[in-house]
Parts: C-alpha cells; sequence; structure tokens
C-alpha cells in the first residue's frame, strides 16, 4: 500500500529536476571537499571499520569456490538491473535500456534468477547507470566530495542517486520482507566478495599510502568523472567502481 507514494515522491524529485536542469552539467577538474576535516574523521571510522570486519570478512569468504561468489554476485547484481533500466529510460538511453532488459530476461531465464551470466556470452554485458548519472545528464553538478559512513568515498550528488536508486528499485518495492532480506544479503555477500577481489588495492591505498583519505578521494573522483565523460560521449559503458561495490551494502 506505501508502494505508490514511495514512486510518486520519486517521480515529483525527478520532474522538478527536469525543470531545473538543461543539459549534461560540467565535469569538474578540481577537488571540491569543503568539510575535509568531517570527511577525514568518516574516513578514519570506516578504515576501522574495514580493519576490523570488512578486510577479514572478505579474506574468509575468498575461502568459499570461486563458482559460488560469482553466483551470488551475478544474483546480486541482477536484482540492481531494473534499476538500471529504470535510469537508461528517463535518460533517453533507449539502446542501453533495450540491452539492460534483455539481459534481465536473459539472466533471469536462463541464468537461473541470475545465478549464471549467459547473457554476456549472447553480447548482452552490463551497461551501468544509476541515478548520479541521470542527475548529471540533466545538469545537476557533482557538489562537493563527502566521505559517507560505510559506503565510502561519494559526492553530493551521487550521494542523492545512492538514495533514490535504494528507494526506487522495483525488486526491493515489490518484494515481501523475506525477499528484503535477500536482497539485502547478497549485496553484502557482492560487497565482501568485491574487496577480496580489489585487496591488493584497496590495502595498498587504505594502510600503504602514506595519506589514505586523498588516495582514496582521487581515485573515486578520476573514476566516477571518466565514467561521465564516456556517458557524455554515448560510449557503452562497463563501469568498474572498487570503491562503490566494496561500500556498497
Amino acid at each position: 500500500m506505501l508502494l505508490m507514494p514511495k514512486i510518486s515522491r520519486v517521480l515529483v524529485a525527478f520532474l522538478l529536476m527536469v525543470l531545473v536542469s538543461c543539459g549534461s552539467a560540467p565535469i569538474n577538474q578540481s577537488v571540491n571537499d569543503p568539510a575535509e576535516s568531517l570527511n577525514r574523521s568518516v574516513h578514519k571510522i570506516n578504515r576501522g571499520l574495514d580493519r576490523i570486519a570488512l578486510r577479514p570478512a572478505s579474506k574468509v569468504y575468498q575461502v568459499v569456490p570461486k563458482p559460488i561468489r560469482a553466483g551470488v554476485s551475478n544474483f546480486a547484481s541482477n536484482l540492481k538491473t531494473p534499476g538500471m533500466i529504470i535510469n537508461d529510460l528517463i535518460q533517453f538511453k533507449l539502446i542501453d535500456a533495450s540491452s539492460n532488459s534483455a539481459r534481465f530476461i536473459v539472466n533471469t531465464t536462463a541464468g537461473l534468477g541470475g545465478l549464471f551470466d549467459p547473457a554476456s556470452n549472447l553480447g548482452l554485458p552490463e551497461r551501468y547507470s544509476d541515478f548520479g548519472e541521470t542527475l548529471h545528464v540533466w545538469g545537476v553538478r557533482e557538489g562537493p566530495y563527502v566521505e559517507l559512513p560505510l559506503f565510502g568515498p561519494s559526492t553530493l550528488r551521487n550521494t542523492i542517486g545512492r538514495m533514490v536508486d535504494f528507494a526506487s528499485n522495483p525488486v526491493r518495492l515489490l518484494s515481501e520482507t523475506p525477499e528484503q532480506q535477500v536482497y539485502a544479503g547478497t549485496q553484502t555477500l557482492k560487497a565482501i566478495d568485491q574487496r577480496g577481489r580489489f585487496s591488493e588495492l584497496v590495502d595498498s591505498i587504505m594502510y600503504d599510502s602514506e595519506d589514505s583519505y586523498a588516495q582514496a578521494r582521487l581515485l573515486y573522483l578520476q573514476q566516477r568523472r571518466e565514467f561521465l565523460r564516456k556517458t557524455d560521449n554515448k560510449d557503452n559503458k562497463e563501469y568498474i567502481d572498487p570503491y562503490n561495490d566494496v561500500y556498497d551494502k
């Protein structure tokens, strides 16, 4: 019963955003971090949580056979695809929307609910999209850099986008409580798996660099801005953001 009001609020917010926006926002070249002191405090907490929880969990999880870990990650990614399709549509990227829709259908059916990824073998790779990208396409500027508790590096625009993606994902909204728990659980396991896969990179930044906060900020902004440049150039996007995967739960 609460589904329609939630969707209505998202649609109203989107329409208001469209009315005040015109064309893609410019991509920043500099670092805008007015709350650096606060962000560094959050980074310190995240670093501690990674050391005592996420990093050890990722090492333990690597003991799980790779096909099982891959199946869980595939399933988690498949559950996010409907949200990507929505973003493709409201960005008027109909080719991406069609490709992701076909991918979702193939992996949900032939891939046994998304445990396997036959769509990629059929030439249907994931074309990543999120509401942060949508806001960029509709002219909303990046805003200041933000380090989120648990979720890690972000910007104000991507933080808003993350909240909208979470609130509006059709799979999450249409599921009953047990399915919502499965959704949350698989996303968490995917994040743990990604932390293990990118362990050398993340460890080098978090524990080996002189200033882990500045390094993490630089890596995130470089990768995110490069992704948006590809968006503006209409390139197919196979986006890998280790920090988004590591902290995204």
